[in-house]
């Protein structure tokens, strides 16, 4: 067999399969793909604010600044190593190294390209294709998680433990709506192999029949990731740092090597469930070879490019939510759509299936769920509304009955009273001098008396 031809190590033969070789070569290229990937996105990132910002951003180290990233690795790994004293030392180090290995983990079963050549051998540009692929990713990716909440616990610090607990929660709460996305794609390409979705799109990609699965996919990813305008577990305003205050040097480089590796990791799950993976985008896709050989790298780099940029985009122009809002779009109006949608996805999968509706039906059924989306969003906005308005009116109301007393000169002003309240009677205050009798000619009689005795 091809793949168990000799491999000569050393002066020795030895019979290593051609597969694991292929495995590691694989391997070995996507971590350094990743970890290129990052330093380039962290220099796009700043480069595109700064100019949204009307600022220069790195232009300094290397041509356009583009090695700024890699310099700032190395100060940063020479920077001195801070632990502090009430840190559970085990865990403080540990949750670094625990946040960032996943995120290298689950970009392994993401195909970013189809079967190529390589030294003589036929292998896929994936490292490994798991029938549960996606599956697998959701898993690993919520490991992570554990990397930010042990880190804000162990730091033996109010504002990271309280960073912990927000990133947790962001977890539970969208982590359920990315589910229930994925669950569409699973109904339509009847696989949950990362490599079989992609070979389902090849006419059509998600996006278009799945539209509401891949806008909440998107939505929940940029709360996965913590990034703006999601970026509660760290918000500077309220938490100093959030989860990573207390950390430095290396430890502190891993977490943002993990923040920028989910980044990509999220960004190629969606390029591959619903923008068609490594094919070519219309009219490239005319081109009978656009999906042969090398070419798809490059549809799926510039398809991630394009995620990345709107990542960017986010963050230079929304400011953040506050924490109620963050949650309440995720449990008050992504999951409930998700299910609702989900059960109409699977409705029409099986009527399809079944042969009782074509493509002159689902038309007029698409457009007819997407009113009742709208409808059911506008209703429950309306009943919020009107719930915080009923709320003011009572709160208005108690403070009407309560009249109080208002001070005439309130810090040295006047003020007037406000609705409900009554002016407090004002007593005059006693003089400190008594009242001296005034004569016709308007002097007091000691004032008389002097004159004639002047």
């Amino acid at each position: 067999m091809a793949n168990m031809d000799p491999w000569v190590v050393n002066g020795f033969d030895t019979h290593i399969p051609w597969w694991f070789l292929l495995t590691v070569i694989k391997g070995v290229a996507l971590f350094a793909m990743l970890v290129v990937l990052t330093l380039f996105n962290i220099w796009f990132e700043r480069r595109v604010v700064s100019w949204m910002q009307m600022r220069i951003g790195p232009n300094r180290v290397g041509p356009q600044g583009l090695l700024q990233s890699l310099a700032d690795g190395v100060k940063l790994a020479l920077k001195e190593d801070i632990v502090p004293e009430n840190a559970d030392k085990p865990v403080f180090w540990l949750a670094p190294v625990l946040s960032a290995i996943p995120a290298f983990l689950a970009f392994a079963v993401i195909p970013w390209g189809p079967e190529v050549s390589i030294f003589g051998h036929q292998t896929t540009l994936q490292l490994v294709d798991l029938p549960i692929g996606v599956l697998y990713i959701l898993a690993v990716s919520s490991v992570g998680i554990y990397g930010i909440v042990l880190a804000g616990w162990s730091s033996g610090s109010t504002y990271p433990l309280l960073g912990g607990i927000r990133s947790s929660a962001q977890m539970i709460s969208y982590e359920i709506a990315m589910g229930l996305s994925f669950a569409g794609v699973f109904l339509y390409a009847g696989t949950m192999s990362t490599t079989g979705i992609v070979a389902a799109q090849a006419h059509t990609w998600y996006i278009l029949p799945l539209c509401v699965s891949g806008i909440i996919y998107i939505i929940s990813m940029v709360g996965e990731t913590n990034r703006a305008p999601f970026d509660l577990p760290e918000a500077e305003g309220e938490l100093v740092g959030g989860f990573h205050t207390e950390y430095t040097s290396l430890k502190f480089a891993l977490f943002f090597l993990a923040e920028y590796i989910n980044l990509v990791t999220v960004s190629s799950l969606a390029i591959t469930m619903f923008f068609g993976g490594w094919r070519a985008p219309w009219p490239l896709s005319l081109w009978a070879g656009a999906n042969e050989g090398w070419y798809p790298m490059i549809w799926f780099l510039a398809k991630l490019l394009i995620f990345v940029f709107v990542f960017i985009w986010l963050r230079g122009t929304l400011p953040r939510l506050r924490y109620d809002q963050f949650m309440k779009l995720g449990w008050k109006v992504l999951i409930p759509v998700s299910l609702v949608w989900l059960l109409l996805v699977a409705v029409i999968r099986q009527l399809k299936n079944v042969g009782d509706m074509d493509r002159a039906h689902l038309l007029p059924i698409s457009i007819g769920a997407a009113a009742l989306f709208v409808l059911v969003l506008v209703a429950l906005e309306v009943r919020e509304r009107n719930q915080v308005t009923r709320d003011r009116r009572a709160q208005d109301a108690a403070e009407l009955a309560r009249e109080e007393d208002l001070d005439g000169l309130g810090g040295g002003f006047p003020v007037p009273p406000m609705p409900g309240q009554q002016r407090a009677a004002i007593t005059p205050r006693p003089l400190r001098t008594p009242i001296l009798a005034v004569t016709a000619n308007g002097h007091t009689p000691a004032e008389e008396a002097s004159d004639g005795r002047q």
